[in-house]
């Protein structure tokens, strides 16, 4: 029997619409349940591509889409997913368009295989060149199809394990065409019901929240209540899987809204004003959630995991773009948020990383820099820029949250008052790391700002008490008057551009601190003035 395959594929392929082409599925069916052979015969003669081909043009709802359906189903799960996606990626593309038709327009219990069909391809670890395959489509009806039958699925009462799936599928489909996916066409073609753009968004935000707050609860219980936490490891890793998608469609929605750039009228011509507000309620009980969670982790001392590293991210992503939202639970756990570790890490880095755009922004106001120097979190701040720049290949993205670290550091010394200890460690060894990192760079912005840094550091000390530090040396102090006199250099020089407004900015910064302290550090008021008149052009 097994040896029939390819003369059935070649008969499929030849008679499409013959009544005989229906006994031709069942068999190939039977065949490749029968045996592992058979469905690597089925692969091997080709299978997939005329499967690819063929099940576009089956009517919809009918026993050979099913058998098809099945039968692409059989080779995805049974064969290596190493091998199948990479020798295959255009046919499992076709056959991912013809499954949505299927999933968009079926109202019974094909819809629910079609819907895990569609989840297992695209959820794979190895579905990167389908996804691309799929990205280079020139018609986005496949994406119109997921989105109506995603919308199904999600408004209707089905069992918990169809919604996880759709939520899944909702989370592979935006990764492929991006966040405006959430809110689009609700119609299937030919069909007189019609649905609002924007169910779609509301509807994963809805779901999306009760799954996490499930979620976080069964992972509470199981962490902390349950008799024997070790028997339930595996459960809690299918729990933390489950949650990281929700996590990500969240984040997904956040990304979305902060795309409006923060105006309510660019928002509304895209969703209505009502749709808007709703997004934010949903959001903001969503973090309220998080919150909790991560306080009730607090309270049983616990301070790694990456369940709560993915917490801190996603209410990383919504304060960037919310900073003053759940206040209080926030300033309540700030410092406890900055301390958490994902599993493989040894120290806090990712936590910090994830709230670092939040910090900025609040820092900017007095009050946020007494939130941070009161409860110590500007010493994580200060911690974490240290290890990127110790990192001699740190990457475009690590250049940018170098920056932001800086900004945040720099706002808080702006702050008069905000009064920080003469002798703090970690801004001894923020001084000691700007001045030796700054001595392998050209770019002035980098000079300009770890300048403009240590000049502020430097009024709340003395170059006599620094020496006196057991973590500074003469060799650092040499280090610090090159940085000082460089910056000086680059605007006598006018190497700084007449647009580059932030740098003239930061030089007004290090022009002033030093009048304040140069008396204070002779050999760098030695380096400074030894070069000869400074001749800096006048900045106003």
């Amino acid at each position: 029997m097994i040896n029939k395959i390819p003369l059935i594929l070649e008969t499929i392929s030849r008679e499409a619409g013959s009544p005989i082409t229906e006994d031709c599925y069942e068999y190939l069916f039977l065949v490749s349940t029968a045996s592992e052979e058979g469905v690597q015969t089925l692969y091997k003669s080709g299978g997939l591509n005329v499967l690819a081909s063929q099940m576009m043009i089956l009517p919809n709802g009918s026993h050979m889409i099913e058998l098809a359906l099945r039968l692409a189903q059989i080779i995805v799960i049974k064969l290596p997913s190493e091998n199948v996606y990479s020798e295959h990626p255009t046919d499992l593309s076709m056959v991912v368009c013809a499954v949505t038709k299927q999933f968009a327009v079926l109202q019974n219990a094909l819809k629910f295989e079609a819907l895990h069909l569609l989840s297992t391809i695209l959820s794979n670890r190895y579905s990167a060149p389908v996804c691309a395959a799929l990205r280079l489509m020139g018609n986005n009806v496949w994406s119109t199809n997921l989105r109506i039958g995603i919308v199904a699925i999600l408004q209707n009462q089905v069992a918990p394990s169809h919604k996880l799936h759709a939520l899944v599928l909702a989370e592979c489909v935006i990764s492929i065409v991006g966040e405006r996916w959430l809110i689009g066409e609700m119609n299937l073609t030919g069909s007189q019901v019609s649905l609002p753009a924007d169910r779609c968004i509301l509807l994963i935000l809805e779901s999306s929240r009760v799954e996490i707050a499930v979620l976080l609860n069964d992972l509470a219980y199981l962490k902390y209540e349950a008799s024997n936490a070790s028997s339930n490891r595996e459960n809690i890793l299918v729990k933390q899987r489950n949650l990281g998608v929700a996590f990500s469609l969240v984040e997904k929605i956040i990304k979305l809204i902060s795309s409006f750039g923060g105006e309510e009228s660019t928002a509304n011509a895209i969703i209505s004003e009502s749709t808007f507000t709703k997004i934010i309620s949903g959001l903001n009980e969503t973090i309220g959630v998080v919150l909790d969670y991560l306080r009730d982790a607090k309270e049983h001392g616990q301070m790694k995991g990456d369940d709560l590293l993915a917490a801190v991210r996603v209410i990383g992503s919504y304060l960037a773009e919310a900073p003053d939202a759940c206040k209080d639970k926030v300033i309540e756990l700030l410092a406890y948020m900055l301390s958490i570790e994902g599993e493989d890490e040894l120290s806090p880095f990712y936590s910090i990383c994830f709230l670092l755009p939040m910090l900025c922004q609040i820092t900017l106001k007095t009050e946020g820099c007494k939130i941070l120097a009161s409860s110590g979190a500007f010493r994580e701040v200060v911690g974490y820029l240290i290890a990127l720049i110790d990192q001699n290949n740190f990457t475009s993205e690590d250049n940018g949250s170098i920056f932001l670290a800086c900004d945040t550091i720099l706002n808080l010394l702006l702050k008069e008052q905000i009064k920080f200890p003469s002798d703090d460690p970690s801004f001894i060894r923020l001084l000691v790391a700007l001045s030796h990192w700054a001595e392998g760079m050209d770019d002035a912005s980098i000079i300009m700002m770890a300048s403009s840094i240590c000049s502020l550091i430097l009024k709340l000390t003395s170059e006599e008490a620094l020496l006196n530090h057991p973590d500074f040396t003469s060799g650092d102090i040499g280090s610090l008057s090159k940085l000082i006199r460089r910056s000086f250099v680059m605007c006598g020089q006018d190497l700084i551009s007449d647009d580059a407004k932030a740098e003239v900015d930061l030089f007004q910064i290090i022009t002033s601190a030093y009048s304040s302290w140069a008396d204070r550090f002779p050999s760098i008021k030695q380096a400074v003035e030894s070069s000869g008149p400074f001749g800096f052009r006048r900045v106003s």
